[in-house]
């Protein structure tokens, strides 16, 4: 482990310096590299919601300047004297993680994520004391354990988002049983996570509902994504037709909302996860859990193995996101519409294009 890096390398690259959250170009400097270090050329950075909390400090705890992104992928130009699992030209990627303790319950058995110590790949704070810097920049340097091996027939723009958005829903539909076929599988808004989690469930052999507030989604949602079933939730006709119809539920809603009747949709004993961060509490209503013994529990991204679990079944299965490339001289842009819900499901930087700064 590398505890006093020496920070010399001159990066270029995207940073809001204040809560006013617009981006500009930031010049910044990331440490040698260490021996158990892989350095990453960028190619490609996904843009998540969580990176407009940060932006403009919504959870009051963003050191500014920030530089945003953990859905980064790009092709390794360096490795550590202590690595083996990485040469220099492979395709990578690097998450939501950069660091952890390494030696807790959790880092033993690969719940990084769930690390006390657990440093994030931007806003984080590194072994050393210093201020982690995301991939809103050409070039990142990633402790071997944090870094993922991209499959190759999958491109690293459209496989960009898996780093955050796909983990995310993979690591519960893991955890609670999703993965076998012959189920039942509710996904809760059709957007970033909610799409990722549909082409889940159907590579796994589910019957997948989505269910959304915008009846406008549906032939989208059949044709284009081949959903079994598409619920408009504030139908009550269609929500009680449905009622006792589902295994699981992945609920994506980033926005307060009433758990109460999405919890009737499931079967006994069926289970509803949260993997959003609404702003507010979201509303659960005890009768549903009580009359249909059902599960609620959160999940938050996964572990390393799982991580690479995950993208080597989306290689096997050749799932990626659905993206929209945008150019580094359009961050702002394609943030402003990010806030909006304006985009289809995934906005994803292309770092390593000839945009200038």
């Amino acid at each position: 482990m590398e505890v006093t890096p020496n920070h010399t390398q001159t990066v270029a690259g995207w940073a809001a310096m204040d809560e006013s959250g617009k981006i500009e170009p930031f010049i910044f400097k990331r440490r040698e590299t260490g021996v158990d270090d892989v350095v990453i050329k960028v190619q490609y950075c996904g843009m998540c919601h969580t990176d407009l909390h940060f932006i403009h400090n919504d959870w009051g705890i963003t050191m500014y300047p920030v530089v945003p992104g953990h859905e980064i992928t790009g092709v390794v130009s360096k490795v550590g004297t202590n690595v083996s699992g990485f040469k220099v030209g492979d395709r990578v990627g690097v998450g939501c993680i950069y660091a952890s303790c390494l030696d807790c319950e959790h880092c033993r058995r690969s719940e990084e994520n769930y690390c006390d110590k657990v440093t994030l790949t931007y806003n984080g704070i590194f072994w050393d004391g210093s201020v982690t810097y995301g991939g809103y920049s050409n070039m990142i340097v990633a402790h071997k354990r944090f870094v993922v091996r991209i499959p190759d027939n999958l491109p690293l723009d459209a496989a960009a988002p898996l780093l955050c958005a796909g983990i995310t829903v993979y690591s519960p539909m893991k955890q609670h049983g999703m993965l076998q076929s012959g189920g039942s599988l509710g996904v809760v808004g059709l957007g970033g996570l909610g799409h990722v989690a549909v082409k889940f469930g159907k590579a796994f052999g589910l019957k997948v509902t989505i269910i959304s507030t915008s009846p406008a989604k549906e032939k989208e949602a059949r044709e284009r994504l081949k959903a079994d079933d598409f619920i408009v939730s504030s139908n009550q006709k269609q929500m009680l037709a449905k009622t006792r119809s589902l295994d699981y539920i992945i609920d994506t809603v980033s926005a307060k909302h009433s758990l109460g009747p999405i919890l009737e949709l499931l079967k006994v004993n069926g289970k509803l996860v949260l993997v959003a961060a609404p702003d507010q509490p979201v509303e659960l209503p005890s009768f549903p859990l009580i009359f249909g013994k059902r599960t609620v529990s959160g999940s938050m991204t996964g572990g390393m193995k799982e991580t690479q679990e995950m993208m080597d079944l989306c290689g096997d299965h050749n799932i990626t996101c659905d993206i929209e490339l945008v150019s580094t001289d359009r961050i702002n842009d394609a943030l402003a519409r990010l806030a909006r819900n304006d985009v289809r499901y995934r906005f994803v930087i292309n770092i390593g294009g000839n945009s200038k700064l």
